[in-house]
């Protein structure tokens, strides 16, 4: 639950985006991320990554947005904020910590955290999401720099890779944990 829960600030950029635009967008996806952070302070946790990325992400867009005030298109903001969440994850693999290593560690018992069977798990999986931000950053490249292709395609990309990467994520661990038992 709690990865689902730190991609909060990514779909409140997406409703704020469509009902009020991109710059509007960009704030309440950097007020989310500042409030997950302050959640975690507040309840006596470490800050996670992806959490601390997203609130820099959001913040320095939105900043962007307000100073410079540029003509941005709603795919091309759209791009920039999945570009970044990608960048982040790859990011945590470079530095040999996946960013879902955080998450797995609220319901692993820490015995098991140094085994590399939860390790690869981890990378496994983050590799899966950036695999899914990827696919997301190609289809909006591809709608940015060829507009005659229909929006639906794209939309089905984003769609499948986020549910895609969401299904592997409650899937894979359980395989890596029956595995181990045999």
């Amino acid at each position: 639950m709690g990865i689902l829960l730190a991609f909060a600030p990514f779909i409140a950029f997406a409703l704020v985006e469509r009902l009020a635009g991109p710059t509007a967008g960009l704030l309440a996806g950097a007020r989310v991320s500042a409030g997950l952070l302050l959640r975690d302070r507040v309840a006596g946790r470490s800050a996670k990554l992806l959490e601390i990325g997203t609130a820099l992400l959001f913040g320095a867009l939105a900043l962007v947005a307000l100073l410079g005030q540029p003509a941005w298109s709603v795919i091309g903001v759209r791009l920039a904020v999945d570009a970044g969440l990608l960048a982040i994850v790859l990011a945590s693999i470079a530095l040999g910590r996946p960013f879902t290593l955080q998450y797995a560690r609220e319901s692993v018992p820490p015995q098991l955290w140094d085994t590399p069977e939860f390790r690869r798990a981890n990378l496994v999986v983050t590799a899966v999401w950036a695999l899914a931000f990827a696919v997301m950053v190609a289809a909006e490249l591809v709608l940015l720099l060829l507009p005659g292709v229909p929006r639906g395609i794209g939309i089905a990309a984003i769609v499948l890779a986020l549910v895609g990467a969401v299904k592997f994520t409650g899937w894979y661990p359980d395989r890596v944990k029956a595995s181990a038992a045999r």
